[in-house]
């Protein structure tokens, strides 16, 4: 069965290098599409969803911006089974400071440069390895600017209030950017961090491996 794997925002698919799925599983990778100016998460996401094969049974996981984005064509295309990894599956779970930045446009006063600026900073404090934190380093200087901003307003003004019935939603207990205390998952990582793909990968992989082996058996 595919597997269908969408990245966070200002990220690509390399942030998956250590994720493993159990066999019989192939991992394809959704790179991002240019977004249209006035689009919104649902629409981005259907447009996503075209390269995806539907006619056959598949599974989709989205990280972070790209679990909003999996909600959404899980909506619309009833995978097999959903997975979220350090995201929220609606918007009642995105913290309330969130959506009234959104609500007052805040995320528009802010330019990009100091959104990279702070972002790779923060490097400094995190617990990836030196070989990760320069990878995340060069995915944030690269990261296209057009893209962000289009990205935080379509976060911060999604509307979606559906909680997804086949989902599981792997988060961690130190998420400093989507804090788990506003979520509801299935499973939780202690000390796992927004980045926690990078820093604890074998107990996602457990996970991965147990949810994807008891639906093979389904």
């Amino acid at each position: 069965m595919k597997v269908y794997f969408i990245t966070g925002l200002a990220a690509d698919r390399s942030v998956f290098k250590y994720i493993r799925l159990p066999q019989g599983y192939k991992p394809i990778y959704l790179d991002w599409i240019a977004p249209y100016a006035a689009e919104t998460l649902t629409q981005y996401a259907q447009r996503l969803a075209q390269s995806i094969d539907t006619a056959e049974p598949f599974c989709v996981i989205g990280l972070s911006f790209g679990g909003m984005l999996a909600v959404e064509i899980s909506k619309q295309y009833q995978p097999a089974f959903t997975i979220l990894i350090s995201s929220v599956s609606s918007v009642q779970q995105l913290p309330a400071y969130y959506r009234m930045a959104g609500r007052l446009h805040l995320h528009r006063l802010l330019p990009v440069a100091a959104i990279r600026h702070a972002a790779v900073l923060k490097r400094f404090f995190t617990k990836e390895s030196p070989e990760d934190k320069a990878l995340l380093k060069g995915l944030i200087r690269r990261s296209d600017a057009q893209f962000i901003k289009w990205a935080l307003h379509a976060i911060l003004t999604w509307d979606n209030t559906t909680v997804l019935k086949n989902a599981t939603h792997i988060h961690g207990t130190h998420d400093g950017i989507l804090p788990c205390r506003f979520t509801t998952p299935t499973h939780l990582i202690s000390k796992g961090g927004h980045l926690m793909v990078l820093t604890q990968p074998e107990q996602i992989n457990q996970i991965l491996a147990q949810v994807l082996s008891d639906l093979q058996n389904f």
